[in-house]
């Protein structure tokens, strides 16, 4: 192999046999980074160029480093017992981390060819991503995060036009294999993601939802979490967008941008099944506790709900079936 060393989440530590970690719940995803600390600066994340945050982190998660054989042979051990079901490797900007990706894929796919391989990273252009394409990567994730130009420009800086041009062009080239992770909390409305869910299920885009998680050595260490309301409703508005059919248009909105009204009468037959509370994203993703503490307030449940947590997850809403905001 090419390269000898990768970063691996600490649950996905435990489940590929690397070492005993105790998990309330297991990721059925097996996720990986590679790059260290990253060229670009974003206000949010660990990893940036100018955080003090630990090297060892992304989000409120650990990632251990270890070597990418055994982590390999442990993928195959836990692919073939059903214990993961999908790989995803986050990868930081660098001079290196498009050919450390593409090694690392045809790694992976060497030894499991019918695993399905997904990877979050910044390519230069659509041919790179052509490339991690072609080498069996399934899907290949862009971090657009913010949902406005404002907060993209506040929190990633000056890149909003070009970032959905690499979007839109990749989604037009490749249907259906292109992801985006949106990150709720960084200061948007919940038009503002409304509207970018909608755009990107136009495309045949993939989108990941993700609660805005504060972390200690970076510029937004004191922002808070999104309230749970808010974020309920965008769990809501993706399911009912990218899973049930209905468009952004059906919804109302108060004029600060607050979602008002899904437009459908049925809403709770429409959200019986919790479904719409788990994490979202690519399959079989569900991050444990990715944004999450133990114990604490869930925003993305890993696994199914219980009938107790579907009523309070709809009960949070504050919107009531086929009326307006409580």
């Amino acid at each position: 192999m090419a390269q000898s060393r990768i970063n691996v989440s600490i649950g996905t530590v435990g489940v590929l046999g690397l070492a005993d970690v105790p998990m309330e719940t297991a990721p059925t995803t097996a996720y990986l980074m590679l790059g260290g600390r990253c060229a670009m600066n974003c206000a949010f994340c660990a990893q940036a160029r100018d955080s003090t945050a630990g090297a060892l982190k992304l989000s409120r998660v650990t990632w251990p480093e270890h070597d990418l054989e055994a982590v390999v042979d442990g993928l195959v051990a836990a692919a073939r017992s059903g214990a993961i079901k999908r790989a995803c490797i986050q990868v930081t900007v660098g001079r290196d981390s498009f050919a450390r990706t593409l090694d690392a894929v045809r790694a992976i796919k060497a030894r499991l060819p019918d695993l399905p391989v997904d990877a979050a990273i910044l390519p230069q252009d659509v041919g790179q991503a052509g490339e991690l394409l072609a080498a069996g990567l399934d899907h290949i994730g862009i971090g657009l995060d913010a949902a406005s130009r404002e907060t993209f420009e506040q929190a990633k800086g000056p890149h909003w036009d070009r970032t959905w041009t690499m979007i839109e062009g990749l989604a037009a080239q490749y249907p259906r294999r292109v992801s985006v992770h949106l990150i709720v909390g960084l200061g948007e409305t919940e038009r503002d993601v409304v509207e970018v869910i909608q755009r990107c299920q136009d495309m045949g885009v993939t989108v990941g939802l993700f609660a805005f998680t504060p972390l200690a050595g970076t510029p937004l260490a004191d922002r808070p979490q999104p309230p749970l309301a808010v974020y309920r409703r965008m769990q809501v508005a993706r399911h009912l967008i990218c899973v049930k059919g209905a468009r952004a248009d059906m919804f109302r909105f108060a004029p600060g941008g607050e979602l008002i009204d899904f437009g459908v009468n049925n809403l709770a037959e429409m959200l019986a099944d919790g479904e719409a509370f788990r994490t979202s994203g690519c399959p079989d993703c569900n991050r444990p506790f990715y944004n999450e503490r133990p114990g604490g307030v869930i925003y993305n449940y890993p696994r199914p709900l219980s009938a107790e947590e579907i009523a309070q997850a709809i009960a949070s809403l504050g919107i009531a079936v086929g009326q307006g905001l409580r």
